[in-house]
């Protein structure tokens, strides 16, 4: 499967990264990992903290995949809001989602103090604006739920925006408690302090197929065999491949790095930002001093096409950019790139075991908060790999209902 097309700007940010060996013998390990992107990185990463004889492969270098395309927006909020999340799986579940998410937030900034490669993960503030004024009642109604269930939102009328940027809509949401990062970097530093603590690496080792037992998984790959008593699959979209009930819909998806700007335009605080639209855009800085957008989402196609829709797609791109921002108006693209994006029916991630694969779980973080989502999915298999029952993996259960059912309200 090819995950990404075009120029992206992550692997120039980190000269002389790590590299692993490829698997050439046999060996043995309480756990096999598969996939070295971001959600193989925090299962790594979190197994080295308990001690389990722990073993990741990839079929290609390390962050070499889907990973290498992520933007870098790390937000409690999501695609689905906390609203619709309630409406569709009832109050209990979707406050319970959304508190997942903020504590995977919390645990996520406190991760530069405990790794050895720079992340360039940096907390920021976040807006949500209203894309036309019909969608302002929504904002509002979201804003109530929000802060109903002790969740940080404030509304902000036109002006209020207009005070803080460049730009004002009909109303937004502002936000503390998210964060950007460097997606390539914070993939091998979590990847490298899991090797520092024992988990053994394989870089460009393809696994070729498995035989179940009763006691454990056999991954035959290229040059030898892993004999593993449990296996996680962290293959991002190429899981789709995999399994019958693919539970995800593909999508294109575009995004653009600017050069740098010799002055950041009017920015409160170097927000993330995106719309009540679907599909949305959203927007972000780097540290170097450049903007980040993304979007123009568009039904899946070939590679081939995609290839040719980066260059219009991305030039479009730009355009938003100007337009949000017209003090940004004449600078330059200097990375354009497609990617392979999935979300699944009901907007949650998919994070657990399945009945066709003995002694295996998954890891499909699909949707735009999928580097959050590894986290949740890193400890709550970390813990059921040690014996202790989440039973919050039901919400994320790979055979769950494509039409979910809200629970009924419980009467006083």
């Amino acid at each position: 499967m090819r995950l990404n097309s075009g120029k992206m700007p992550w692997e120039a940010t980190l000269s002389g990264c790590p590299v692993y060996p490829s698997l050439e013998e046999d060996l043995s390990c309480d756990c096999l990992i598969v996939g070295g992107g971001m959600g193989g990185a925090m299962m790594a990463y979190r197994l080295s903290l308990s001690g389990a004889s722990t073993v990741l492969i990839d079929k290609r270098a390390v962050a070499g995949g889907s990973s290498h395309a992520n933007t870098g927006l790390l937000q409690i909020a999501n695609d689905k809001t906390l609203t619709s999340c309630i409406n569709t799986f009832g109050e209990a579940s979707g406050v319970l989602f959304y508190k997942l998410c903020r504590e995977a937030l919390d645990k996520i900034l406190d991760l530069p103090g405990k790794l050895d490669i720079d992340t360039q993960i940096i907390p920021r503030s976040s807006l949500l604006y209203a894309s036309t004024p019909e969608d302002v009642p929504l904002l509002r109604q979201e804003h109530e739920t929000l802060t109903t269930h002790g969740f940080h939102s404030e509304f902000w009328d036109a002006d209020m925006i207009g005070a803080h940027y460049s730009f004002s809509k009909p109303a937004a949401l502002y936000s503390k408690g998210d964060a950007e990062t460097n997606p390539f970097r914070m993939v091998h530093s979590l990847i490298d302090k899991a090797h520092s603590g024992g988990v053994r690496i394989y870089e460009h080792t393809r696994a070729v197929r498995y035989e179940y037992h009763a006691d454990g998984v056999t991954c035959y790959t290229d040059r030898g065999r892993i004999f593993a008593k449990k296996v996680v699959f962290a293959m991002g979209y190429e899981t789709q491949e995999m399994k019958k009930d693919r539970g995800a819909e593909l999508i294109n998806t575009y995004a653009i790095k600017t050069r740098p700007l010799a002055k950041l335009p009017k920015w409160h605080e170097q927000s993330l930002i995106w719309e009540t639209a679907r599909p949305y855009l959203y927007f972000r800085t780097t540290p170097d001093g450049c903007i980040i957008a993304g979007g123009k989402d568009e039904q899946l196609t070939d590679p081939e096409r995609r290839e040719v829709r980066v260059l219009s797609q991305c030039r479009q791109l730009l355009e938003e950019v100007a337009a949000l921002f017209p003090e940004a108006k004449g600078v330059e693209t200097e990375y354009a790139w497609g990617a392979l994006f999935g979300t699944t029916r009901d907007g949650l991630p998919l994070i657990g075991p399945h009945p066709d694969y003995p002694h295996s779980y998954f890891i499909e973080g699909y949707g735009g908060n999928g580097t959050v989502y590894s986290l949740i999915a890193a400890e709550l298999l970390a813990d059921t790999l040690a014996g202790r029952h989440r039973p919050e993996l039901e919400l994320f259960s790979l055979t769950r209902s494509s039409k979910p059912v809200p629970e009924p309200a419980v009467e006083a």
